[in-house]
């Protein structure tokens, strides 16, 4: 009962933020957070560094999914030393991968990729925790290979859905017009679907595709992952570590090569996308694991567990600091500027 409340619980949350998200992120207005003077110009102005919608949205999915991972360990009873350890490790090389990899693919060194992040985690993610293990063997119980693996790729899944929140504020990931789809796809976005303004959207000015109707490619991503972490989620509390597992990762890949079909922005070049076989080989790459290991017997999680495991002013810190570092590495735009003034409201005076 704890479970589904739990569960119930955050995907009551989760569908309030991604409607809200739907209505607005796609205007103008909600493309850049802040803006930061960080030089004098010409005529009292200031040059200004932008700081985005999309970072937040970024900071704040990877946050929210780094929450979701520590309650679902925590509720196994698992070291919480040996967890830490083998999470940032992952992240140690995913985070710059995500810019490292959108340069080899794309060619372009201003923009991320979270699939070529994915697709390193997904590899490196069964050695981290096997790592993990062997550096702490003297001071920790070993963490359990498959019930890890399966919460880290429900986490991610959260993540990555509500990541796409942040690529719904900027224009990026945008999907093809929908004149242009096959007749059902038009029957079914001639409602729903996104249109976008500014010119500083990437829809705008890489897509040329301002005023047009898009397929909302990035909104049903948001929903087919979001629902797909929740239901993860459900197994791996009912003790289901590896159907969670294989669910999360066939799930986000599978679909990571089929909705690029639906998609305008440029994903590499050729027929078939760098993305597209990484997306391939993250399942096969998983199910090649799995064919070597069994998850061994425990008992099922308690939520209530992980959830005290959460309240300790340590990980409440560390989890603030994270959103901070994240924010600063995917907030700080490097394609736009401002050009700010300022001026006295002289009735005020």
């Amino acid at each position: 009962m704890n479970d589904l409340l739990f569960l119930c619980g955050l995907g009551f949350v989760l569908a309030h933020l991604l409607g809200w998200g739907f209505k607005h992120l796609p205007g103008e207005r909600w493309q850049m957070l802040a803006v930061v003077p960080m030089r004098k110009a010409e005529d009292e102005q200031w040059q200004g560094s932008n700081l985005t919608y999309y970072g937040f949205f970024i900071a704040t999915s990877q946050l929210l999914a780094l929450i979701l991972l520590l309650v679902l360990l925590g509720a196994m009873g698992l070291s919480i030393g040996g967890t830490i350890l083998a999470i940032s490790l992952v992240l140690a090389c995913c985070v710059p991968s995500a810019r490292l990899i959108a340069i080899l693919v794309e060619k372009k060194r201003h923009t991320f990729t979270i699939g070529g992040a994915s697709f390193v985690g997904i590899v490196l993610a069964p050695w981290a925790i096997q790592l993990s293990n062997m550096l702490l063997a003297a001071h920790n119980s070993p963490l359990p290979l498959i019930p890890v693996l399966a919460a880290m790729s429900i986490a991610y899944t959260l993540g990555e859905g509500l990541g796409r929140l942040g690529c719904i504020s900027y224009g990026c990931c945008y999907g093809k017009p929908v004149k242009d789809c096959h007749k059902v796809l038009q029957w079914l976005f001639a409602r729903l679907n996104f249109i976008f303004y500014g010119s500083t959207k990437k829809v705008v000015y890489e897509g040329q595709l301002a005023g047009e109707k898009l397929v909302p490619i990035q909104a049903v991503t948001c929903v087919l992952y979001t629902l797909g972490a929740l239901i993860g989620g459900y197994l791996f509390l009912v003790g289901l570590f590896t159907p969670a597992l294989i669910f999360t990762i066939v799930l986000t890949q599978l679909w990571r090569i089929l909705s690029e079909t639906l998609r305008a922005d440029f994903r590499g070049f050729g027929n078939v996308s760098a993305y597209q076989k990484m997306g391939l080989l993250g399942v096969l790459y998983i199910l090649g694991v799995l064919s070597f290991l069994q998850a061994a017997p425990h008992a099922n999680p308690e939520i209530l567990d992980g959830l005290r495991g959460l309240w300790q002013p340590s990980i409440i810190l560390g989890l603030q600091l994270l959103w901070m570092v994240f924010f600063i590495i995917f907030g700080r735009s490097t394609v736009t500027t401002a050009t700010i003034s300022f001026d006295l409201i002289r009735k005020h005076i």
